[in-house]
């Protein structure tokens, strides 16, 4: 079956926040002039696809922990943009999470077939934009949806940096 020809159901669970899993620093970061321009004031969807192993541990159990743990050094993704004076953008290191959502896709790899390059059929019914999340500033500077399908792995993101 082509990809074209695909229709499916996207299930999500309630979105939720993942924290590091220690206490980061409480500081501010300021954007270089070349991350803080105008123009690039938006979120970049980037979807990864993934075959699944053995089955023997939860994907979604495994990635959670592990941003968690990842958060720890890399701590601004857990934070939220500010806008200072003259419109400067800093990352308020809150330690607040980024966002995460486990989803059920009834779909499989194999039913995309070898069509998996851009433009990618499904995008949209794939990638998730959480109400009151799709802005820049003072929202997660991470999306993050896995859907542990067997067979399927699908890993999307919406970040802004």
């Amino acid at each position: 079956m082509g990809s074209k020809s695909l229709t499916f159901r996207v299930t999500r669970q309630k979105p939720e926040l993942v924290r590091p899993a220690k206490s980061t620093p409480r500081e501010c970061k300021v954007l270089s002039d070349i991350d803080d321009q105008e123009g690039l004031r938006f979120q970049i969807p980037v979807i990864q696809f993934y075959r699944s192993d053995d089955g023997r541990r939860d994907p979604v159990k495994v990635i959670r922990e592990a941003i968690a743990k990842a958060l720890v050094f890399y701590y601004p993704f857990a934070g939220r943009l500010r806008e200072c004076a003259r419109r400067k953008l800093v990352v308020d290191c809150t330690g607040e999470g980024v966002m995460f959502i486990e989803a059920d896709a009834e779909v499989t790899l194999e039913q995309y077939g070898d069509e998996l390059q851009p433009p990618f059929p499904c995008l949209e019914e794939l990638l998730y934009d959480v109400p009151e999340s799709a802005g820049v500033l003072h929202c997660p500077l991470l999306l993050i949806q896995v859907q542990p399908k067997p067979t399927l792995f699908f890993f999307s993101l919406l970040f802004f940096f």
